[in-house]
């Protein structure tokens, strides 16, 4: 969000998810909401698995945290919002990005309609394309933190900065406890069981599209050969007439 972080005073997290409550659970859940010195709510949220529902489910959660003035309060009350979604995978295959943020604003002059309402889309996969000012920011940094797969590649990033370590350290320490790593486990089987059964639905919907095409394609031929038999049937009788 570029806040200097000596601008952060204070940092209450409103909704931290237990692990093991939700790991199977098909709700609509918030990963983390977050709530600045300054008031303003950051929603975040990671998804692994592309369900082709982003863009509507963000802003379901981003509209339902803007939705913050109390009764009788005025308007202008209105807590900033935005929901930052960290997603390892591409939001939009022909408009490829690292890092995103979207506004309400006017179409043909681009004027912020209201800057208290974003969203921020962080593509885990496209770290290459990080631009100067997410580097500024180490937000490719962080997003190489997610995506580290050895414990040396978190090492060599944990030796950076201090706030890196000790994200590093929390992530080895809650992979080293064997509940958390089966849960993590059976979550991760979980999701490839899911792709498997969407694979499985998406071919049969290709296949029941390629029987109904198939199925008119034959009706077609049988109309015709009906057509043509009606046309013989109809010749053979102007033949018997004319020899009556």
């Amino acid at each position: 969000m570029h806040v200097p972080l000596s601008d952060i005073k204070s940092v209450e997290i409103v909704n931290p998810i237990e692990l093991g409550k939700h790991i199977d659970d098909k709700d609509f859940i918030l990963d983390v909401k977050v709530m600045l010195n300054d008031n303003s709510i950051i929603n975040l949220e990671m998804q692994v698995t592309n369900y082709s529902n982003w863009t509507n489910r963000s802003l379901c959660y981003l509209c339902r945290t803007f939705d913050n003035v109390q009764k009788g309060e005025d308007y202008n009350s209105a807590i900033p919002v935005t929901h930052i979604g960290f997603l390892d995978y591409d939001l939009f295959p022909d408009d490829i990005e690292f890092y995103s943020t979207y506004m309400l604003q006017n179409v043909e002059t681009g004027k912020i309609y209201n800057s208290k309402f974003r969203l921020s889309v962080l593509s885990l996969n496209q770290i290459k394309l990080a631009t100067k000012e997410d580097k500024k920011w180490h937000i490719d940094e962080w997003a190489r933190l997610f995506k580290a797969t050895t414990w040396e590649e978190l090492k060599m990033i944990a030796e950076k900065d201090k706030v890196y370590s000790e994200a590093a350290n929390s992530i080895y320490v809650q992979n080293s406890d064997e509940t958390i790593r089966a849960m993590c486990e059976a979550r991760q089987e979980a999701i490839f069981h899911e792709q498997y059964v969407q694979k499985q639905l998406k071919e049969l919907k290709e296949a029941r599209e390629e029987a109904i095409i198939h199925e008119q394609y034959v009706q077609k031929k049988l109309s015709e050969k009906d057509a043509q038999i009606k046309q013989l049937q109809a010749e053979i009788k102007k033949l018997k007439d004319n020899n009556k």
